[in-house]
């Protein structure tokens, strides 16, 4: 399962997303024609990759990480949050408060890792702390905004509406409990949970100043605008004989 869109316009075209995917997608293809020599990749990912064995001697790691990614899916998937959720905090914040948001975001995602696995020599890749942070400032929001999600299962393929409490919540204790069970796994739980974390507490500024409580009552933890509406959704399906 994984959402495919939201139901919650924004007002204004997010440049600032929209740029951040471009330069996350730029880098990658900067790079990609070499994944498949390691000697080469090691030394990108020792120059540009966040190294928590040796983050105190390399601190600019913090930032260039989030713009590395380890393979097309692993770019992919991030993409497609961020292109989901980025859109709505980026309304809310402005470009600029929205562009330090994602980076103190991510930033504070890499610590969490590093605080996590301190003397981990294996190199940290990848934008999902930051955007981690853009979901954890969404769900504080945007609670009860309509998220489609796509579920499948073997050959069966449904698109289902659900609150983004919901769909976010569950994608945040997934993290948390894979990140209590899986350490060593290969994937930096503990920057997900971090970066989630650090983006719903940077929000709560913006949330107090719309009302706090009260603003959740007035909006009912839905997007303070008409909601987005879209065809039904379709899959194809195999008929049996």
């Amino acid at each position: 399962m994984f959402p495919i869109r939201d139901h919650n316009p924004s007002s204004r075209t997010p440049w600032v997303t929209y740029t951040l995917i471009a330069i996350n997608v730029a880098v990658f293809l900067s790079y990609w024609g070499l994944m498949d020599q390691p000697r080469v990749m090691s030394v990108i990912y020792a120059r540009w990759a966040l190294i928590p064995a040796i983050a105190d001697q390399a601190p600019l790691g913090f930032v260039t990480s989030m713009f590395l990614h380890g393979g097309l899916m692993h770019l992919a998937g991030n993409m497609l949050f961020l292109w989901i959720f980025g859109d709505n905090l980026e309304d809310e914040l402005g470009p600029l408060r929205y562009l330090g948001f994602y980076l103190a975001s991510g930033v504070l995602a890499s610590l969490a890792h590093v605080l996590s696995a301190p003397d981990s020599p294996v190199p940290l890749v990848g934008a999902s702390g930051a955007i981690a942070g853009v979901m954890g400032g969404y769900l504080l929001l945007f609670p009860r905004a309509k998220v489609d999600v796509l579920f499948i299962f073997v050959i069966f393929f449904k698109i289902w509406p659900l609150p983004a409490w919901v769909v976010l919540g569950a994608w945040f204790g997934l993290q948390l409990f894979s990140g209590a069970a899986l350490l060593g796994s290969g994937v930096a739980y503990w920057a997900h949970v971090g970066g989630f974390i650090a983006g719903l507490v940077l929000c709560v500024p913006v949330w107090l100043r719309r009302g706090g409580p009260r603003y959740w009552q007035r909006t009912h933890g839905h997007p303070p605008h008409a909601a987005a509406q879209y065809r039904r959704t379709t899959v194809p399906t195999v008929p049996r004989r």
